[in-house]
């Protein structure tokens, strides 16, 4: 029992060597991330579809939760913009939104969310994040800024506008309205734009989300903007969020289930990523199937508490790195100011004028776009910035969760396309050794006359097999006056089918068929296992099969001398010694 406490609560590891120049760094983090929390957390649930409040509510007991289990020293966690996306995208068809039927379908998400991630982890499936490739994360987290701030040119604007997703429809109802701009709300709203560029250009350090946040409550309730039509925030429930059963139906959890998935692997995303790039720059290890429960702990307990689905805040996790975050419990310390809030301070933002809390919204969202990662796809590889580019264009016109398993069924076509035209290289030896390289890249090194030598660089399957056998046999024919013997160096196909062996089969007899050898080398234990099975090495001939290329040729062309009465082996010394 011991042993499993310590082992689920990963708190026992670093707490018992907990001092206080840990907490100086943790109380600087936390203090820092829950100023930042305040205005992100409520401007990311009107996101969401909720009211800001329920932003807050995020901030409470998950951000006690997730210290408990977590492996991460350095993750700081909330509301995240890409999933609150995510969210309105997947409830705005089942409810209206801002409605309690909508609220409380929220919490259940969170709860259905929390109970997936924490079925995951538990089943130790954390390597099912590789499904998200980097090409489809870059892709996505170009669109979901751009359609988040087209869900708050409402607000910015005072324009009456749909609630959706799809940016393009967005566009056309703005510009049909655009007469019905009410000019106050779009001042207010450009104004906070361009005070938090101001700030965050003179120094990164500045608190320019708080800054933004308070002169927008000063100004509203020293003018009176209400009276000039802006929407204000209005009257805020003071208090710690109530412990309430979240309603469950089956139905609800059946509508619910799609968006649930995709918000489960999408957090999971966020967390392992971030996570693992701050424990390899500080080295140490997270566990990312721990990670799984330790998030879906905090959803779920979260889910009674009234709390929207969180995950790993990019932002939130680099302002605590820089102000020297040491444990998770820079979370508590956060979760300390945001309760300090809801206790003291919510009369306070009854004035918070909405299109500053869209201006917050779409500078903060904004800052994901990372250009410089299509540029490092498109000269690295191009087919993968072209996945990336499908992504986002697909999340942008037909809709978040589609436009991500767009991304994710592009970059595995991608992959099988590739795996099934793998590179084949012809050998060459190279002089004063017995090594044969890639005649393609290595211009020293020279054919052998009568003896055509290919490398294999894949597993060979179902889905390569036919490639390989007309490659082989095309190159054969090629060569077809000149080329008595095949040498095929199997030292990189590490498994091998049935299929493969059928073709290989296959393979053998046209090549007999035209008086040409095959011989095989370097074949890998299971492997060789599937050739003896099959009854291929009868079928080839047991003196066909080589540890190595060199010890093949040396074979052929004792053959060969024996046969025309050469000395081509002597040759062959020669140029290897």
């Amino acid at each position: 029992m011991v042993n499993w406490l310590k082992k689920t609560f990963r708190i026992t590891t670093w707490l018992p060597n907990y001092n206080m120049s840990k907490f100086s760094g943790d109380l600087a983090a936390g203090l820092t991330t829950g100023a930042m929390f305040i205005p992100q957390g409520m401007a990311y649930a009107v996101i969401a579809g909720v009211p800001p409040i329920y932003g807050l509510y995020a901030g409470v007991i998950p951000l006690f939760i997730y210290p408990l289990l977590a492996t991460s020293r350095h993750l700081s966690i909330g509301p995240v913009s890409v999933n609150m996306l995510i969210i309105a995208a997947g409830l705005s068809t089942l409810a209206k939104t801002g409605t309690a039927e909508y609220i409380a379908l929220t919490i259940l998400l969170t709860m259905v969310t929390g109970l997936l991630q924490l079925l995951m982890g538990s089943m130790r499936l954390g390597s099912i994040l590789n499904v998200f490739s980097r090409p489809v994360i870059a892709g996505f987290t170009l669109a979901a800024p751009i359609i988040i701030a087209g869900t708050q040119l409402h607000n910015l604007m005072g324009i009456q506008l749909p609630n959706t997703q799809y940016i393009i429809f967005i566009i056309g109802r703005v510009i049909e309205n655009i007469g019905q701009l009410h000019y106050v709300t779009f001042a207010c709203g450009m104004g906070a734009i361009l005070l938090l560029v101001l700030l965050k250009s003179i120094h990164s350090k500045i608190p320019a989300f708080v800054i933004v946040l308070a002169v927008g409550i000063l100004v509203a309730w020293f003018i009176n903007l209400g009276s000039y039509g802006v929407h204000l925030v209005g009257e805020i429930p003071k208090g710690l969020p109530p412990f309430q059963m979240p309603q469950i139906t089956f139905n609800d959890m059946r509508e619910l289930l799609p968006t649930a998935l995709t918000l489960a692997l999408v957090q999971f995303m966020s967390v392992a990523s971030i996570g693992q790039a701050l424990a390899k720059r500080y080295n140490y290890i997270i566990d990312p199937n721990h990670e799984l429960i330790a998030l879906g702990a905090s959803n779920f307990v979260g889910s009674f508490f009234q709390s929207v689905p969180v995950a790993g805040s990019f932002s939130q996790t680099a302002a605590a790195e820089q102000a020297s975050v040491k444990t998770p419990l820079a979370n508590v310390i956060m979760s300390l100011v945001i309760i300090a809030t809801l206790l003291l301070l919510t009369p306070v933002f009854y004035y918070l004028p909405m299109p500053v809390l869209a201006a917050i919204t779409i500078v903060a969202v904004f800052g994901l776009i990372n250009i410089e990662e299509f540029k490092f796809l498109f000269t690295t590889k191009k087919s993968e910035g072209l996945i990336a580019v499908f992504t986002a264009v697909s999340t942008l016109l037909i809709g978040i969760q589609e436009g991500i398993l767009l991304g994710v069924v592009a970059s595995m076509l991608n992959i099988l396309y590739k795996y099934s035209r793998p590179n084949v290289a012809e050998l060459g030896i190279i002089p004063g050794t017995r090594l044969f390289q890639n005649l393609e890249r290595n211009p020293e090194a020279k054919t052998i006359e009568g003896v055509l030598i290919l490398r294999v660089d894949a597993s060979f399957s179902f889905v390569n097999a036919e490639f390989f056998r007309d490659y082989i046999l095309e190159k054969s024919q090629e060569r077809n006056k000149t080329t008595h013997y095949v040498v095929i160096d199997g030292s990189s196909i590490n498994t091998l089918d049935t299929t493969a062996a059928e073709q290989l089969q296959s393979m053998i007899t046209t090549l007999r068929n035209w008086d040409i050898e095959l011989y095989i080398t370097g074949l890998k234990g299971p492997v060789r296992d599937v050739i003896n099975k099959s009854g291929l090495r009868t079928f080839l001939g047991e003196d066909h099969y080589f540890r190595e290329p060199h010890e093949a040729v040396k074979t052929i062309l004792e053959q060969m001398d024996e046969k025309n009465h050469t000395n081509r082996l002597e040759d062959y010394k020669n140029v290897i010694s």
